[in-house]
């Protein structure tokens, strides 16, 4: 495996062109978003897309989104409404992805089989220029082993994924944290599929909109399988009391013999036991999340988070912890 670090702001088309040449041959290629890292292959080679589920051990039916670098490419690939294209104009480039009808030269692999495509154009100069010199769209789900904390810093892939994949492009820290809002434009009122940093309150300004929070299909990713989890247990604690009650509990479990770890903002508060910070604002909480549940998990096995008011941003936040582990309403 071979790994390039660039700067995420400066770097030359020539830095790019070993993972762009990749990308090409069907290889697989990790790179990274302003939301999390991806790994990603030719969203239009089936063979090339299902070495993506067998590095991930993902099923077969959860759809990838397939990321584009210029408006153009989506036409290729899919036919927009008018819902979508006003989407497109609004919020491409950035963190949210369309659910449209797809064409044709889509594979049933990359869609899982469904007659629709998941398509984003990412807010990052790295992932723009890597799909611009491959010369094709593509499909890139979270870099991680399914279900896993998605990787928010090349190390995690890494941690991940060891050889198995063919190279990583390592530009730091990602700038959300949290993977794209996902939106179904073939239905009105618009379905948010999953939340994300383009939040239900943004995308009301234009449309009607509803948020779908279980489906029996996986109609796009994070939907249908377990997500974000570590191996440690997940204990969520939401509301007036959830910081006294999570050092009550923190307490309770370590008598028993448990390595507790809390996840707060202030954190700094919570003496005494491992903690990570997850800062004073949702932006800030949302950027750390899975990097606090990584780290927690290498020394406890059990993780106490605190939860959050589910709106804006902190709808996300809570998805993400739904699926994570167990929320109680304190």
């Amino acid at each position: 495996m071979r790994i390039i670090r660039i700067s995420s702001e400066k770097f030359s088309e020539e830095e790019l062109s070993y993972p762009a040449e990749l990308i090409k041959a069907g290889n697989l290629v990790a790179f990274p978003t302003e939301t999390v890292y991806g790994l990603g292959a030719n969203a239009l080679e089936g063979k090339a897309v299902r070495k993506i589920f067998a590095a991930k051990g993902r099923p077969s039916d959860n759809p990838l989104i397939v990321h584009v670098h210029e408006h153009e490419q989506i036409y290729e690939l899919a036919k927009p409404n008018r819902v979508a294209e006003k989407l497109v104009e609004e919020f491409f480039p950035g963190p949210l992805t369309l659910v449209m009808r797809k064409k044709e030269v889509v594979p049933g692999e990359t869609t899982g089989g469904l007659n629709t495509v998941a398509v984003r154009m990412p807010a990052h100069k790295v992932a723009l220029k890597l799909i611009e010199l491959s010369g094709v769209p593509i499909a890139a789900p979270s870099a991680n082993k399914s279900g896993k904390p998605s990787p928010t810093r090349a190390e995690h892939v890494i941690e991940d994924f060891g050889n198995e994949i063919d190279c990583i492009i390592d530009a730091g820290k990602t700038r959300i944290g949290l993977e794209s809002t996902v939106v179904d434009t073939t239905t009105y009122p618009l379905e948010i599929l999953r939340p994300g940093a383009i939040t239900r309150e943004m995308l009301e300004e234009f449309f009607e909109v509803k948020v779908i929070k279980k489906s029996d299909v996986a109609r796009s990713p994070g939907m249908k399988y377990r997500h974000y989890s570590p191996e440690a247990d997940v204990i969520v604690l939401v509301g007036d009391t959830a910081r006294d009650e999570m050092r009550e509990l923190a307490e309770r479990l370590s008598r028993d013999g448990r390595k507790v770890g809390i996840a707060a903002m202030k954190a700094d508060e919570f003496e005494g036991i491992a903690t990570y910070n997850l800062g004073s604002t949702l932006r800030e909480f949302a950027e750390r999340l899975f990097d606090a549940l990584r780290e927690l998990d290498r020394v406890c096995d059990v993780i106490i988070v605190e939860g959050v008011e589910e709106k804006g941003l902190g709808l996300a936040i809570m998805n993400r912890l739904s699926k994570a582990g167990r929320v109680y309403r304190v």
